[in-house]
């Protein structure tokens, strides 16, 4: 495990490496390796665990009961997920997570966290402050999603989300995390259609693409 590199995600912002350590053992820390499409935790299933992608990356997708998909968000290395779940003690998930591709999770006990420390670990309280934090960013990822369906068009949808990665990435060129079928998931679309309406998009020189690197255009 690399205590370094853990010391720069958000959750374990503040530590040294050290500390990081001190902490993943207080909070009976283990990582597990999961293929591509292996599911991590189940929707329907509690699950006690806060989990962070060390590699790779995942899905949190949701199904209903004819099989339809959506992708609510995708995680990647450094980030985590569960979180609510594992702070409600017996709480069925709603959803998912997914490995889209081979990924390697590091798996906390939520209930260590929010009781006192046994060890009077110092910083317990930096870490609790830390997942507030994260907490709030994951609102905020939630929101921008309901603001990407919110346009009435396909067009309307993919634009709302381009520019915010390229917001987010600091330029008019940038990479997303899904493939053709997740990113219509998550627009909640049909791919034809999406597909067909990138193709459209290009034409019309908004945007220019290979694979899922896309450029935008203000020409």
């Amino acid at each position: 495990m690399n205590l370094m590199r853990i010391t720069q995600t958000l959750l374990f912002r503040g530590t040294t490496p050290q500390e990081a350590d001190a902490m993943l053992k207080c909070l009976g820390a283990y990582t597990r390796c999961y293929a591509k499409g292996e599911i991590i935790c189940r929707a329907g299933e509690p699950f006690n665990a806060m989990a962070m992608v060390l590699s790779g990356g995942v899905t949190i997708e949701s199904d209903d009961v004819w099989g339809n998909k959506s992708i609510l968000s995708h995680v990647g290395a450094g980030e985590v997920f569960a979180e609510t779940y594992a702070c409600l003690p017996g709480e069925p998930l709603l959803v998912n997570a997914v490995a889209s591709e081979r990924s390697e999770i590091l798996f906390m006990e939520m209930g260590k966290l929010l009781t006192l420390c046994p060890s009077g670990c110092s910083h317990h309280n930096r870490l609790i402050q830390n997942l507030l934090a994260l907490t709030a960013r994951k609102n905020l990822t939630l929101s921008r999603r309901i603001l990407h369906t919110s346009a009435k068009s396909i067009r309307g949808r993919l634009l709302s989300y381009f520019s915010e990665q390229a917001l987010l990435q600091g330029g008019y060129r940038f990479s997303i995390p899904f493939n053709r079928q997740q990113l219509a998931d998550y627009l909640g679309v049909d791919r034809s259609a999406l597909s067909n309406e990138l193709s459209k998009m290009k034409r019309d020189g908004l945007i220019a693409y290979e694979k899922n690197t896309f450029i935008l255009t203000r020409d």
